[in-house]
């Protein structure tokens, strides 16, 4: 096989199957099944061309008849005015016509042989047509319900796939929320217990140790010195509770006048409002 062959037959190879990628089934059949209508269409024009064409022959065949009808009379007339000249003529014509139809008659049964067969032919062709219609609906739901069926199954098949990419992406995702949850614990612990106040510090452990210790002692000295203000305010309240007893008793009896002496205004300016009325 030449190079030229080997390129013409990949090329072919590739058309061919690109053309069956694209092709479409149910189009197809319904493509054969228009071709096959219009052939059937075509042979019942050649049928009626036929027939119009014998039609034609009978009509021309009648005229002759009807001419050789003619001529007989013809004859019979001349041989009565013994004119056998005249009658020896339209015999001739006579036999002429009936030659001619002698060969419509022919023509005429050679086209109606030919009418006969494409009439059966065309009712050959129509049942075929109409057995080739229902296969084509069935072979058209078949292929639709497959496509449908292949259609889910794709679905279907991608679906699962889908959905172990999401498990996946799940699993990840929980991976990584464990990690962020688990290095938060730890900053917050790193936090409390101070190790990052310790990291950024250029104190050593000696260091932090006096310091707290220092701490600890300034605490317990300012502890004694609220224990110490607290007992002496403790005496003082003790000392001053007679004190307090005796400035309340001067303080009610202080209350008692003046309410008396407020009372006895009061009563006063009542008086005037009542005087100040009557008048």
């Amino acid at each position: 096989m030449g190079i030229l062959s080997r390129a013409s037959y990949v090329i072919r190879s590739k058309l061919n199957s690109v053309l069956n990628r694209a092709e479409d089934p149910t189009e197809t059949l319904d493509y054969s099944y228009e071709q096959m209508r219009d052939q059937l269409q075509q042979v019942k024009r050649g049928i009626a061309d036929l027939t119009t064409q014998k039609k034609r022959l009978e009509m021309q065949k009648r005229r002759l008849e009807e001419n050789v009808e003619k001529h007989n009379e013809q004859a019979r007339t001349a041989v009565q005015q013994d004119r056998e000249d005249l009658a020896r003529r339209a015999l001739e014509k006579k036999k002429t016509k009936m030659n001619q139809i002698e060969d419509l008659e022919r023509q005429i049964s050679d086209l109606q042989g030919q009418q006969d067969k494409l009439i059966e032919q065309k009712n050959e062709l129509q049942t075929r047509i109409e057995e080739f219609r229902t296969k084509k609906e069935t072979m058209k739901a078949r292929h639709e319900a497959a496509k449908a069926s292949s259609t889910v199954s794709e679905a279907m098949t991608a679906t699962g796939e889908e959905f172990e990419d999401v498990g996946r992406a799940i699993e990840r995702a929980e991976e990584q929320t464990e990690d962020m949850e688990a290095r938060a614990a730890a900053m917050d612990e790193l936090h409390e217990s101070g190790a990052f106040e310790d990291v950024m510090s250029d104190k050593d452990d000696i260091d932090r140790e006096l310091e707290q210790l220092s701490t600890d002692s300034g605490v317990e000295a300012e502890l004694e010195t609220l224990k110490s203000d607290v007992g002496g305010d403790a005496d003082e309240a003790t000392d001053a509770e007679p004190a307090a007893d005796a400035a309340a008793e001067v303080d009610e009896d202080e209350l008692t006048e003046l309410e008396g002496e407020d009372q006895e205004d009061v009563e006063a300016e009542l008086a005037e409002l009542r005087d100040e009325e009557n008048a």
